[in-house]
């Protein structure tokens, strides 16, 4: 009709030479072809070329064509209207895809401000598949978490894709895109593993916003765990705390009486008693010196949790050390053989005497418990990787390889300690706490039915040599 009517225009009102004419058909036909499409502008260039012929060009009212150089300027003008058009319909589709990219874009950030406000993992979830329906206003939508091996559909019509199909794109970590069932299936990774798929039904989304989607709702449920994860920690941790604070006031409040129970059991222990009375007062003398070292642990436990524990380092002698901690324990220890290996050339250490002679008694005490009565002890110190080492060797029951980490674990007894064993199971813990606020390192080596062997790495003095 546009063709048909700027003919009539210059036929009949307008007169005009050939070259006018056939410009302002051109620009008609880029105009119908930006519209309509190429289709259109096709039939609308032969119907132009057509016109100009019949009403432009001599002989006119003919098709004929009389002048050679009329074929020319016909056919240039057939190859340039439709030329143009294909060029301005492929202007308008990719402007079309320039706009529908960016209305994606736009989407895929509403999408993520969406999910940053969610809250638990499931609500992530939930949130996730209700935004990306809202959003980009497709008809359903349905996400699998692989991790927890949960689907989380928009609605009955999610059924569509079934469990089995959603599992085995995770599993198979390739995407699933049937335009003609308008459906798609995307693995969602996340730091190169997959941790689940989210499966689209309808909507025209480019496989590039799927995959966006999925690394979108990715990272959400991430965040979202990452956040329960801390917030689980952070729980523990005022847990940790105020038990330790408890355990801390309670021991504070039991020291007073233990030393007014201490002093008159002592009194009356110096007193002569019938047999009978004296054992009953060396029983509760006993009794009160364990209950006395349980807290004493219990507070030195504290001490290490609340990280208050500030060793005054110096240079000392680990044969010092050895002597006055054996010294302390000599009846503990009495009816055992205490072999040692402890070179009197050895380096001074950079500790704090009295934290390492404690350390020292908790390993000892521990070698004591878990071996037999009269077996003999070894205790040896070397140089190794510029630090000092010092062993304690029992001829236990040993420990097994599985309850090797778990023994510097507080309140931990190994499984074949059973009852026979006394003691708070804070010993060992206190001895990690100990090294540790020294920079240095604690481990044991051992083998079933062939004894342990604790084992301290302690820094070396690198002060001037102490005589």
């Amino acid at each position: 009709m546009l063709v048909a009517a700027i003919i009539f225009v210059y036929c009949r009102t307008v007169p005009v030479n050939a070259t006018t004419v056939a410009l302002t058909l051109l620009l008609a036909i880029l105009g119908l072809a930006t519209k309509w499409g190429l289709t259109e502008s096709i039939v609308a260039s032969i119907a132009a070329m057509l016109g100009f012929n019949y009403f432009f060009l001599p002989p006119v009212g003919t098709f004929t064509i009389a002048d050679p150089q009329n074929w020319v300027a016909l056919l240039a003008f057939l190859v340039t209207a439709i030329t143009g058009s294909q060029l301005s319909v492929r202007a308008r589709r990719r402007a079309a895809e320039a706009i529908a990219r960016r209305q994606e874009v736009e989407r895929l950030y509403a999408l993520g401000q969406a999910m940053l406000l969610s809250g638990s993992l499931r609500s992530t979830a939930r949130d996730a598949v209700n935004s990306i329906i809202r959003t980009f206003e497709i008809p359903a939508a349905v996400f699998y978490s692989k991790v927890d091996d949960e689907f989380f559909r928009s609605d009955a019509q999610a059924l569509v894709i079934s469990d089995e199909q959603l599992r085995g794109i995770a599993d198979r970590e390739e995407p699933l895109i049937d335009r003609q069932r308008q459906i798609a299936i995307v693995p969602i990774r996340l730091g190169g593993q997959v941790t689940g798929s989210l499966g689209f039904i309808g909507g025209e989304l480019s496989t590039a916003a799927l995959h966006a989607l999925a690394y979108l709702v990715a990272i959400g449920i991430e965040r979202a765990r990452s956040l329960e994860q801390a917030s689980k920690i952070e729980v523990a941790r005022q847990s940790e705390t105020l038990k330790s604070a408890l355990l801390d006031a309670l021991a504070h409040d039991l020291k007073t009486p233990l030393t007014s129970i201490k002093g008159a059991v002592t009194h009356l222990l110096a007193k002569p008693h019938a047999r009978e009375e004296q054992e009953l007062l060396t029983i509760a003398n006993e009794e009160t010196d364990r209950l006395h070292q349980l807290v004493v642990e219990v507070l030195e436990m504290s001490r290490i949790e609340a990280a208050k524990l500030h060793p005054d380092r110096a240079p000392h002698g680990i044969g010092d050390i050895v002597a006055a901690s054996l010294k302390v324990q000599e009846e503990s220890l009495k009816g055992r053989d205490i072999e040692l290996q402890i070179p009197k050339s050895l380096p001074h250490a950079d500790v704090d005497f009295e934290f390492i002679q404690q350390m020292l008694k908790q390993l000892l005490d521990n070698a004591v418990n878990y071996s037999p009565a009269g077996s003999p002890l070894t205790l040896s110190a070397g140089v190794v990787s510029e630090k000092i080492v010092l062993s304690v060797m029992d001829r236990g029951k040993g420990i097994a390889e599985e309850e090797q980490s778990r023994v510097f674990d507080k309140f931990y007894r190994g499984r074949s300690s059973g009852d026979n064993v006394r003691g708070t199971g804070l010993g060992l813990s206190i001895a990690k706490g100990i090294v540790e606020a020294h920079g240095g390192k604690i481990w044991v080596t051992s083998e079933p039915g062939k004894g342990s062997v604790f084992s301290v790495a302690l820094p070396i003095y690198k002060g001037q040599a102490v005589r």
